[in-house]
C-alpha cells in the first residue's frame, strides 16, 4: 500500500513505516501530523484517483528531526565590470516517519 501526497508544493510517494524529508512544518519532535491533500492511494492492487484529492484518505506521520539540507552557493558575476556577489541558502527540512495511511 503507498500513497502521493501533496506537502510544500511537492508531491511525495509515501509507504507506512517510510522516513522523508520535507519542507519545513510546524510542530516539534514526537508531533503527530496529518495530512489531508491525498492525490492517490494504491491499496491491494486497486488504485483510488483524487479529482484533485482522494475523499476521506488521510496519511499520518510522526516528526522525527527538525533539520536542514546541504549548503547551495549562489554566485553571481558580471564579466569585464568587477561585480561578483556569492551568497548562500540552505533549506529548512523535517524528517518524518510514515505511520498509517486510512482511506
Amino acid at each position: 500500500m503507498y500513497a502521493v501526497i501533496k506537502t510544500g508544493g511537492k508531491q511525495h510517494k509515501v509507504s507506512e513505516g517510510d522516513v522523508i524529508a520535507i519542507e519545513k512544518i510546524d510542530g516539534d519532535k514526537g508531533d503527530a501530523i496529518v495530512f489531508d491533500q491525498v492525490l492517490m492511494v494504491e491499496k491491494e492492487g486497486q488504485f483510488h484517483i483524487g479529482r484533485p484529492v482522494v475523499e476521506g484518505a488521510k496519511v499520518t506521520g510522526e516528526i522525527l528531526a527538525l533539520t536542514k539540507a546541504a549548503k547551495l552557493t549562489v554566485f553571481k558575476m558580471k564579466k569585464r565590470k568587477g561585480y561578483r556577489k556569492k551568497t548562500g541558502h540552505r533549506q529548512q527540512l523535517t524528517s518524518m516517519r510514515i505511520k498509517e495511511i486510512s482511506i
